[in-house]
This record gives C-alpha cells, structure tokens and sequence, in this order.
C-alpha cells in the first residue's frame, strides 16, 4: 500500500478505535437501545434515497442487517450501559474473527487452514484469560452480553459471504434500516415512554456528538474509506490494519475514562491479538483465486 492509503488505513483505525469510548460517553442519560435507534436513523436517511440498493434478495440484506448492525451494537449498546469497560469492550469484540471461522466452517462446510485453527485456538485463549481477568474483579454480565454482540457479527459476517454481498457502502445504508424502528420499540418496552420521551426532549451536547461521530465519522467515513482500499488492495494487505482497533480503544478510554486493564487482561488480550492476527494476516500471493473465509468475513466486512 502507498504512504497516502496506509495513513488513510490508520485514520479509519483511530475513529473506529475512539469509537466505543464515544458510545460510552453519549450514553449518559440516553437508553442503550434509543441511542442505537438515533445512530441507524442517521446512517440510513437521508442516503437510502442516494444510494443504490445492493445488488442482493431483500432477505440477505434484512438479515444482514438485523445480525451486524442491529444485534451487534444492540448488545454492544447495552454492555456499555451496564459497565463493560470502553476499551475492554474494543478488544472482546474481536472474538468475532475466532467465531467468524468456526461458524463459516459449520455453516458453510469452509474448512478452516491450519493457520487458521492455530490463531483460533491461541486467540480463544487469550480471550478466556481476558474473561477469567475481568470476571475477577468486576461482574461478568456485561463481557458475556459483549460476546454475544461478537457472535452476532460473526453471524452476519457468515451470512454475507453466503449470499455473496460485499462489504460495500450500499450495504452499510440499506442495512441500517433494519435497526430503528425495532430499536425503538425495544426501548420503549424497556425503558418506557416516559424515559424514551424524556431522553429526546433532553439530549446533551455528547449524545448529540456522540450520535453525529458514530453515524457519520464510524459508518459512514470509515466505510467509505475502508471499502475504496479494500477495492484497490487485496484483503490480505488491508485488514491487518484492524488490530489497531483495540489498541487505540483501550488507549482512548485510559486517556479520556481513566480506564487501567490489569495485568492479566493485557496479558490475554496480547494473546488474543496474536490469535487473531495469526488467523487473519495471510502472505501476498500473485496467483488469482478466492480469498479466504477470515480474510473476507472475518474483521473487514461489518459495519460499526
């Protein structure tokens, strides 16, 4: 990759990174699930009556949408609000990369290399050690309903490579359609009308900055960005980028949260990366054929 498309690749990396202390920030005083619902509302209009569809059967893109955009965040949402740590929940989301390869190999009949069985296996590792780590010192609730929002990407991630849909920004909108109204309706049931009506009528400053950076800065922007490097370069050359994620989100919320891992959580979140690097950076090749399942549906194709 050229200078100019690698600093593009590290921008995309830093808004997605900062991404999840934004979430966290903008929650405050707004429901989880309302915030989601704000958030798809401005990633789907006005665009949907700009951009073209996706060329895919409306089912594949509904259920897209309902697996990456609407559980995903939907928990990802939620696990903030109950107290998993902003940078934390940066690096437990990359489970999906491990999730992505046994789902795609049970689903799909893809048998994993054996590259990727040993970043799997060293990934999960790295991932129970994070577990065990966090559980010790705080209640475990919230990092299990964050790996639930991992393996919601991982099966939206499978269902797109099944119905072959790209990671393209059409897909981003259209999909983001799916979200706001059973966003709100959950909300509503949760929270109440009087909380969801009072949570509007009294936005703060940070959630309307929060709601405008993760709908046009993380989905939008990073998209548009992402997905014109993924067309100019091979998958292999471009996700790799996507280990920073974690590490600028855990750098974010220790800058902006004051948020300190503990030893053994950097120690398992060190061998998770390594797993999941191990699973996903594949050498360059010149000869033509399919790319393979980490490297297509693992951490590039969902959007945030």
């Amino acid at each position: 990759m050229s200078l100019k498309h690698s600093l593009l690749a590290v921008l995309v990396m830093l808004v997605w990174g900062g991404n999840f202390v934004v979430i966290d920030e903008g929650l405050d005083g707004v429901p989880p699930l309302l915030f989601l619902a704000m958030r798809f509302t401005f990633v789907a209009l006005p665009l949907v009556f700009l951009v073209p569809r996706p060329q895919a059967g409306w089912r594949d893109v509904v259920a897209v949408g309902a697996f990456m955009s609407l559980g995903q965040f939907s928990l990802l949402y939620v696990a903030l609000d109950l107290g998993m740590p902003a940078g934390l929940a940066s690096l437990v989301l990359q489970a999906q990369v491990i999730f992505t390869i046994v789902i795609a190999a049970a689903v799909l009949r893809e048998a994993p290399t054996r590259r990727q069985l040993v970043g799997a296996t060293i990934g999960t590792a790295g991932l129970v050690l994070v577990i065990v780590a966090h559980g010790a010192t705080a209640p475990i609730l919230p990092i299990l309903v964050m790996l639930g929002a991992a393996m919601s990407w991982a099966t939206g991630n499978v269902i797109a490579r099944r119905a072959g849909i790209s990671s393209g920004f059409s897909l981003v909108v259209w999909s983001a359609l799916v979200v706001p109204v059973p966003a709100l309706l959950l909300s509503l049931v949760v929270d109440g009308g009087h909380e969801v009506g009072h949570a509007l009528t009294h936005l703060s400053g940070t959630a309307v900055a929060s709601t405008a950076y993760t709908a046009i800065g993380a989905s939008l922007l990073g998209y548009g960005i992402w997905n014109s490097l993924l067309a100019r370069y091979p998958a292999s050359a471009v996700v790799p980028f996507v280990l920073l994620v974690p590490v600028v989100g855990i750098a974010t919320a220790w800058i902006v949260q004051g948020e300190v891992p503990t030893v053994l959580e950097v120690i398992g979140g060190i061998v998770m990366l390594a797993g999941v690097a191990a699973a996903t950076i594949t050498r360059r090749v010149r000869r033509a054929g399919p790319p393979e399942p980490s490297a297509t549906v693992g951490i590039a194709s969902a959007p945030r």
